[in-house]
């Protein structure tokens, strides 16, 4: 399908000149005013007008030249998210489809569908609404459409200009009614434009209502970037009457929470692939690429159940035309929730961020008569007649689910029975057919908030969401005997309910705070290799060196995340520095942050920017460690030492970035160092070194007697001040051992850490150590005293070893994990 929109070549001609007198910001010096405003607003016309040329000359195919030429490549990334693509309560619309015909929104949704190979294969039934095939008409192009844009007068005065674009809104309002419902696309154009011109024109909140209904007609030329700087541009006074309209404050919401979404999503430099249908059986490996290519579900695991579901009972593959079914049904049922026409007094009970997922048929319930509908938070009754709401249970509220039968004439009919801890009766729904499906539906959300809740940890909510609506599509999708077996094999929380305990130990609950899972959007977890926490000043503007304060994640191939650590959600889009693993992390100064990597090259980034615009490349061994001194007076330099794992240290002048000393210690992998008292400590596997400033070494600590043939030796250490103590962990035992510093031939004292296969990482907080370590089944975190030398918690912190630590302020403890689990979790320090 095709549909181009033309603009009159007087149009064109215009542009052109007004190309060549409007070129550049040197008309606005150019002309002999002092009313700056003006000229700009003039220049705008220009760029609006740019604009509307490069992208009405087009054709519109909504998978090439839309999302290639509209969206920005994070958006383009948003697309393989690991949460379903749901309308919220915002972008809940009606629209018009064909009576006979898919719905121009799954139309636009599948690129391929009228390759005369797909077009001959029959299509089963679907519970949403069907259509043979070869019933389609698929016509080679449409009538071209024509929008003539107003005349523009020539003098290029201030009332003019205006006058213009009022003309031009007048005109498109007037498209806008006399177009018929069911042409959607030529709507969304309209709607696109007039958009467009409201915003140029100061008339922000009319924009936004205009951008608002391109969810009811086409989101794939959705304008999020200009969107974006619209929501941001909004005056308080604009703000205030956008968010007296229920369909702009959801609209603004939505926005803020996808800006968060979005910082997540790398800035891949790839190229965008077109997804096809496949059209020969597709094994395990092809069919996660191609799931991925659709946009359906990115992460592997979940792809390689939704596998095992299709292919229940036949030969590990799937046909060409059971991947189309499964897909049309997705994309169906995904434009079917746009449908759902929520009443006020029904909107008025639900978050802004809420969706409905899942709407029953008519039923008879103990309620009363409605359609059962399922958000990510809640299930609730629409009633019928006059409509209403009728809240059934929250997901955490519920004790138990279960299926029974209920009489009916001379039949007994399946029922599904809701017990929940608000309520002493049960909730009970005759849902005849649906039954099964809501049952597996509801038990997958029931755990998946309950394990949610337990690990404070949300991703585990839309995970399961993500699983219950698969179990739907593979439903829809099968229609036959084996469908709801099919089905349970997408049940993951639910079976890992009755495989393993839920329960959380108790210390771990109340010291956890929540997660975080940096690897949102790939395919599978990344490690978190390094935290780095850097304090800001709260009330002032990033511009003046304050903002929130920061946490740095580094992710495994050279990633590094940037979380506000006020709230805890994502700020900055990934930045890239080199592909190798990194190692390290120092806060210099507030221009320069530090970053040690396996490739030999420390990399620095203006924290301000979030930008890597510097690189040291002197080391010529995997960088391991870094260290600050301590300015001893004002008029000193700062000096940075850095280690690599060959035995250089190099000593560094902050303000030059200049090589002051280098020199090279003896020991078995140098891992890390620390200054203290003046003094230059080094930590290899073998051996700790303390060294003077010229590389002398000044004095030795040996891996004790009982630990000599320890393969990995020592893994980190902390020295400490107050009382002279050095503390040491070790990679192959579950122990911590301290000297006194003024005697270090032999520990005082050896702490046992219980469970523990090794030590990776130790920070000090307040009089406590928090080590790191590799359990035997997984990742734990002790917390030792450092006054009574004795384990105060063991914290059950991660499903593969603790990667790392850091500390905020001494008030929170973060700590990141292998691959294996590859999240961040945030306790609580007492």
């Amino acid at each position: 399908m095709e549909l181009i929109v033309n603009i009159f070549s007087e149009v064109c001609d215009f542009l052109n000149y007004e190309h060549r007198v409007f070129n550049s910001e040197e008309f606005l010096r150019s002309r002999e005013t002092t009313d700056h405003e003006f000229y700009k607003k003039v220049l705008d016309t220009h760029i609006f007008h740019s604009f509307l040329r490069d992208r009405l000359n087009r054709k519109n195919d909504a998978f090439t030249h839309m999302q290639l030429n509209i969206r920005s490549e994070t958006r383009r990334m948003r697309a393989m998210t690991e949460s379903p693509r749901r309308p919220a309560m915002e972008e809940i619309s009606k629209y018009v489809r064909p009576e006979n015909g898919l719905s121009s929104r799954l139309g636009v949704s599948m690129p391929n569908l009228a390759d005369h190979r797909l077009l001959t294969v029959p299509v089963r039934q679907t519970s949403m609404k069907t259509m043979p095939f070869h019933s389609c008409s698929w016509s080679p192009s449409r009538p071209i459409k024509t929008f003539k844009l107003p005349e523009f007068p020539p003098p290029l005065a201030y009332q003019y200009v205006q006058s213009y674009y009022n003309d031009l809104i007048k005109e498109l309002s007037k498209a806008i009614s006399t177009a018929t419902p069911d042409d959607s696309a030529i709507l969304a154009r309209y709607y696109y434009l007039r958009g467009l011109v409201n915003s140029v024109a100061g008339k922000r909140v009319d924009a936004l209502g205009d951008f608002q209904s391109l969810y009811k007609t086409d989101m794939d030329i959705f304008p999020a970037e200009l969107l974006n700087a619209l929501v941001e541009s909004l005056p308080a006074e604009e703000r205030r009457m956008a968010e007296r309209r229920p369909d702009l404050k959801r609209l603004i919401s939505r926005v803020k929470r996808e800006n968060e979404r979005e910082r997540a999503r790398p800035m891949d430099g790839g190229t965008v692939k077109r997804f096809e249908l496949p059209k020969k059986h597709l094994h395990m490996e092809d069919f996660v690429r191609r799931v991925q290519e659709s946009g359906i579900v990115k992460d592997q695991d979940t792809i390689q159940r939704l596998f095992e579901a299709l292919t229940v009972g036949q030969q590990k593959q799937v046909d060409p035309e059971t991947f189309c079914f499964f897909y049309i049904f997705w994309k169906e049922t995904e434009a079917a929730a746009q449908d759902v026409d929520l009443p006020v007094v029904v909107l008025e009970h639900l978050e802004t961020d809420e969706c409905v997922y899942k709407l029953s048929s008519s039923v008879k319930t103990s309620h009363g008569v409605g359609k059962i509908a399922m958000t990510q938070r809640r299930l609730f009754l629409l009633t019928e007649g006059r409509p209403g709401y009728v809240e059934i249970t929250k997901f955490r509220d519920i004790e138990d689910v279960k299926i029974s039968s209920a009489p009916f004439l001379l039949l007994r009919i399946p029922a599904l029975k809701i017990k929940t801890s608000l309520r002493k009766e049960t909730f009970e729904a005759n849902l005849k057919s649906e039954c099964d499906l809501w049952h597996l539906m509801i038990k997958e959300m029931w755990a998946g908030r309950k394990m949610a809740d337990d690990h404070k940890d949300p991703q585990f909510m839309e995970q399961a969401l993500t699983n219950a609506l698969l179990m739907d599509a593979v439903v829809g999708c099968l229609q036959s005997q084996k469908a709801i077996f099919a089905a349970t094999k997408l049940a993951y929380f639910d079976k890992k309910k009755l495989e393993v305990p839920m329960m959380v130990p108790k210390t771990t609950s109340e010291t956890l705070k929540h997660k975080i899972n940096p690897s949102l959007d790939q395919t599978s977890p990344q490690a978190v290799d390094v935290l780095l926490y850097t304090p800001g000043q709260l009330g002032v503007s990033e511009l003046d060196g304050g903002g929130n304060p920061k946490l740095w994640c580094a992710l495994s191939d050279g990633k590094v995340l940037v979380f506000d650590a006020a709230s805890w959600s994502m700020q900055y889009n990934s930045v890239q520095v080199g592909k190798s693993r990194l190692n390290c992390m120092l806060a210099v100064n507030e221009q320069q942050l530090w970053i040690g990597s396996m490739d030999s090259f420390i990399y620095i980034i203006n924290p301000r920017s979030v930008s890597c615009n510097k690189q040291l490349t002197e080391h010529r061994g995997e960088v391991t460690g870094l260290a600050l001194e301590e300015r001893t007076d004002k008029f000193s330099q700062t000096v940075a030492y850095s280690c690599s794992e060959d035995g250089s240290v190099i000593v560094w002048d902050v303000s030059t970035l200049q090589v002051r000393r280098q020199f090279r210690v003896s020991c078995d992998r140098l891992q890390c160092i620390q200054i203290h008292s003046g003094m230059l400590w080094c930590c290899g596997r073998d051996c700790l070194l303390e060294v003077r400033r010229n590389g002398t070494v000044h004095r030795k600590v040996s891996l004790p007697d009982h630990l000599l043939s320890s393969p990995r030796g020592f893994s980190s250490f902390l020295l400490f001040n107050e009382s002279e103590q050095l503390w040491a962990g070790f990679a192959d035992a579950g122990e911590l051992c301290v000297w006194h510093c003024r005697d270090l031939n032999k520990p005082f004292i050896r702490i046992q850490l219980k469970d523990c296969a090794g030590v990776v990482c130790m920070i000090k907080v307040k009089n406590q150590i928090w080590v790191g370590c590799q359990g035997k089944t997984r990742g734990k975190i002790y917390v030792v005293d450092t006054d009574r030398y004795t384990v105060e918690k063991e914290l059950m912190a991660h499903d593969d070893s603790v990667q790392t630590l850091c500390s905020a302020e001494d008030r929170y403890v973060l700590s990141g994990a292998a691959r294996a689990d590859g999240k961040i979790a945030i306790w609580k320090v007492e």
